[in-house]
Formats: C-alpha cells, sequence, structure tokens
C-alpha cells in the first residue's frame, strides 16, 4: 500500500495565493467538494488533484506557472521528504531519497534511469547520437492515473527538482537536456529555466543527467538530522507495508515498454519472482498480466495521443504491438473509438 490521496499542503496554497489565486475558486473550478482543500486530514484523489492543477493553469492564463511554482518554494516550506533529500550527502543520494519515501506524500514515483550512451545514432526521443558518458534520467510517474499528468504538474515536479539540486550543491547542476512528450509553443523559458537544450516530441518527459552529476556533493548535508528524521520516515513507510503486486507490475512494464512486449516471464524476472507466483499474485488481487498490460498501454497511449504528433501507427511500435491494426482494434476495445477520433475529440475540448 501506499497513499493514495494527496494532502493540500499549506506552502501550495501560500504560494497560490502569492500569485494571486485563492485555493478555494481554484477548487470550484475543478469542481472539487468545498472545503476538501481546507480539511485537515483530508486530500484529493488523483484525479482531482489533476484537475485542481488544471484549473490552476487556466485561471492564472501563464504557460509558464508550473516552473515558477516548482522554482521557488523556500527550504522552510519543504515537506519532510524534501528536507531529507536536501541535507543528503550528494545530488544522487537526494534524489535516492525522493524515490524511496515520494510514496509517502502521494501516488507518485520517482525513477532515476541510468543508460548508456551509445556512440552510434539510434532512433526517436533519447535514444539519438550521444557522446561517451553515461547519463541519467530522472522522471516522475503518478502510479493511479487514468489521464494524462497536466503539464503544469509535471512542470513543476522537474523545476522542484532543479531547484533542489541548486539548493543543495550550493551552485546549478545544468542537465544535459529537458525531453518532453508535448511541444510547447515557446521552448526557449524552458531552455533558459533549465539551462539546458530541450527536446519536444519525445516518448517521455525527463530531466537527463550526466551521470557523474549524481557524485556532486551537497553542502547541505546534515547527518545528524537524517539520523533523526530517516528512521522516523522508515517508519512510515513500513507502516504503509509493501507495494501492491499491480502497482509493481505497472511501474515495472512503464519502465520496460520501449518498442517491446514484455512477455510475462520477463515480467516476472524484473520483480524477481517466478511467472507462476507473479501469475497466483496477480490473480489474487483482482487482475492479470494481461490486464495489467492492456492498462499500461492504454495509459500510455493516451498521453501519446494528446502531447505528442506521433502517428498511431508509431505509438503501436512504442506498445509493442506486432502491427497498427492490432492497436486500432485494442483501442477501440478499450475507448470505443480509434486512435484517430479519440485524439480529435481530446483536442476539440482542449
Amino acid at each position: 500500500m501506499r497513499v493514495t490521496h494527496i494532502p493540500m499542503v499549506t506552502s501550495v496554497s501560500a504560494r497560490l495565493a502569492a500569485l494571486g489565486l485563492d485555493v478555494d475558486v481554484v477548487a470550484a473550478r475543478a469542481g472539487i467538494p468545498a472545503g476538501v482543500t481546507r480539511r485537515p486530514g483530508a486530500g484529493l484523489t488523483t484525479r482531482q488533484f489533476f484537475a485542481f492543477w488544471r484549473a490552476v493553469a487556466e485561471l492564472s492564463g501563464d504557460p509558464l506557472i508550473g516552473l515558477k511554482i516548482g522554482g521557488e518554494v523556500g527550504p522552510s516550506q519543504l515537506e519532510a521528504v524534501s528536507v531529507a533529500a536536501l541535507h543528503s550527502a550528494t545530488f544522487g543520494d537526494a534524489l535516492a531519497r525522493l524515490s524511496r519515501y515520494k510514496g509517502l506524500c502521494c501516488p507518485e514515483e520517482v525513477r532515476v534511469v541510468r543508460a548508456e550512451r551509445s556512440s552510434s545514432s539510434g532512433s526517436g526521443g533519447s535514444n539519438e547520437r550521444e557522446g561517451e558518458r553515461d547519463l541519467a534520467r530522472l522522471s516522475f510517474h503518478w502510479i493511479l492515473a487514468e489521464e494524462p499528468c497536466p503539464h503544469v504538474i509535471s512542470d513543476g515536479a522537474f523545476a522542484s527538482a532543479h531547484a533542489l539540486a541548486r539548493a543543495g550543491s550550493g551552485r546549478t547542476i545544468v542537465p544535459r537536456r529537458l525531453e518532453l512528450v508535448r511541444t510547447p509553443a515557446d521552448v526557449r523559458p524552458y531552455a533558459a529555466h533549465f539551462g539546458c537544450e530541450v527536446r519536444t516530441g519525445c516518448v517521455g518527459d525527463a530531466l537527463v543527467y550526466d551521470v557523474e552529476a549524481l557524485d556532486i556533493p551537497f553542502v547541505t548535508r546534515n547527518e545528524d538530522l537524517l539520523a533523526v528524521l530517516v528512521p522516523a520516515l522508515d517508519a512510515q513507510l513500513a507502516a504503509l507495508g509493501e507495494v501492491g503486486i499491480e502497482t509493481q507490475a505497472r511501474s515495472a512494464l512503464m519502465k520496460m515498454m520501449r518498442g517491446d512486449r514484455p512477455t510475462i516471464d520477463t515480467l516476472a524476472r524484473e520483480l524477481n519472482m517466478s511467472a507462476r507466483s507473479l501469475q497466483r499474485r496477480l490473480g489474487e488481487a483482482g487482475t492479470s498480466y494481461q490486464g495489467v498490460l492492456d492498462h499500461v498501454r492504454l495509459e500510455t497511449a493516451r498521453r501519446l495521443l494528446a502531447d505528442t504528433a506521433f502517428t498511431p501507427g508509431e505509438i503501436a511500435f512504442f506498445l509493442g504491438f506486432e502491427e497498427a491494426n492490432s492497436f486500432q482494434r485494442a483501442f477501440r476495445r478499450w475507448e470505443g473509438r480509434t486512435p484517430a477520433q479519440w485524439r480529435e475529440q481530446t483536442q476539440q475540448h482542449e
């Protein structure tokens, strides 16, 4: 288990107020019942949380508001997980703590994936000519989402990580590049904010660093504070219990899906269990390998249809379908319409 509802922390309310936005007005615009955002102990579902931040973007009229909110929260406004990250030994340690404890705050995963650069050319998104050093890709994933993550949330997450790196190291840690699924009207503000190249039309949003950046020391390192804070966070993590097998399987498939169709044997190896054990545990959770695969494929297809110009054929390849027609049939079964119809209707409502 992990936290399924997201509390509206005081620092966010204060930041929105400073930008001229009232939390209750935003909540009303998002269709959230009055008082939920201010009720002690209450929290928003992922769907409500997404709706709230879409309303923030709409009411502000500022396409860069995510960068502003994520990049300007001071140390006194950080939650316990971020405090632990800020006082880590290195940037890599900080990201590892965010990854370990983020589930205490919300149903979001922080992933840092190391990958070797190839000296030969590749194709698409993050697999192009790179040079000689290894890379580390930082990305954020909402594991209970049934719709694409709003851009304002994605922008805020990357801006917050960038600000954490700067505050902890005492200097700007410049990424190699920012990868975006969507194509903003103007990428220059993003390039200026992060100080790096911006690539659009990628298969996922990510901040990409030279792997050496993970070893940059933090001047804010505080072992005494961590000695108190980390055991408390570990205790909270233990109290939540193990992450459900369906969530584990979805997360693993999301990381593995890059033009291949992972088999149940491949997935089981990734989760360090036998295929038979995986089948049994998924059955006990009321689902199956195919059910989890369909969920991940649909979630990814929606995101790529909404935010990229990829053709249905290109998306079919990325999702591991042997042919485009198979994807067309599957998507019609899931959504009751073709990928092209879904994209057109979604764009009409934006």
